[in-house]
């Protein structure tokens, strides 16, 4: 199956999708069919912030258009922050939208894990990733959303982590550990790899990003239908 991604949300998202889409691919045998379009970071945050998901949504009907003329026979946003817009975007779509947000309820069930703790942008923390968690506790650090979301999209904008940045959001999770009781934190904005990779925290991580990449995966390789998802 050609997968179709909307990139750019930001690039270092963008560049970590493809390398682990790839790989996952690759593990399983497969060859991959891709086509990536490019967002607009910039013009995202601006929506994102007013929370015009009118607007944004039809920016990305038109991207899945140009992804469907390229012969993507599903589309999905590499962005959980980009996610904010998905339902209004679904009815307007022309290719089949496979959420990252979605399966990550049933995900955090068959691993046994009752609460996480959630990093990524504002919207996500304060609405606890879109209010979709039904089996499963999410907590956030609510006194400090605006500062840590901020931080995350000084980070997503620039590709780049610094220092200061990772040692924030190392803490970040530890404090929703100790003081919240989340038994994982959930690295629900994509750039957060930048933080995060090659990091020892001390406490249990789940990127919501492989989460998304493994289903990607087995459309890519027919492990698994559109119908399987109930996507039509």
């Amino acid at each position: 199956m050609h997968i179709g991604l909307i990139g750019g949300i930001g690039v270092a998202a963008t560049v970590v999708y493809y390398q682990r889409l790839s790989a996952a691919v690759e593990a399983a045998g497969g060859s991959l069919e891709l086509t990536i379009v490019n967002a607009n970071v910039h013009e995202l945050i601006k929506n994102n912030l007013a929370d015009d998901r009118a607007t944004q949504a039809k920016i990305y009907a038109g991207l899945i258009g140009r992804l469907k003329a390229a012969g993507a026979d599903c589309a999905a946003i590499t962005s959980l922050g980009g996610h904010y817009c998905f339902d209004e975007t679904l009815p307007i779509s022309t290719l089949p939208l496979i959420s990252a947000v979605t399966p990550l309820d049933d995900y955090f069930a068959d691993q046994g894990i009752s609460k996480v703790g959630l990093l990524g942008t504002r919207v996500v923390m304060k609405t606890r990733l879109y209010g979709q968690m039904a089996k499963t506790n999410a907590v956030a650090l609510d006194d400090d959303i605006e500062m840590i979301g901020q931080t995350y999209q000084d980070m997503a904008v620039s590709g780049h982590c610094t220092d200061e940045q990772r040692a924030l959001f190392l803490e970040a999770g530890k404090r929703m550990v100790e003081d919240q009781g989340a038994e994982a934190i959930v690295l629900a904005g994509t750039d957060l790899n930048l933080a995060f990779d090659g990091q020892s925290p001390g406490y249990r991580v789940v990127d919501a990003l492989d989460v998304h990449v493994d289903i990607l995966a087995r459309l890519a390789t027919n492990k698994i239908s559109l119908q399987d998802l109930g996507s039509t």
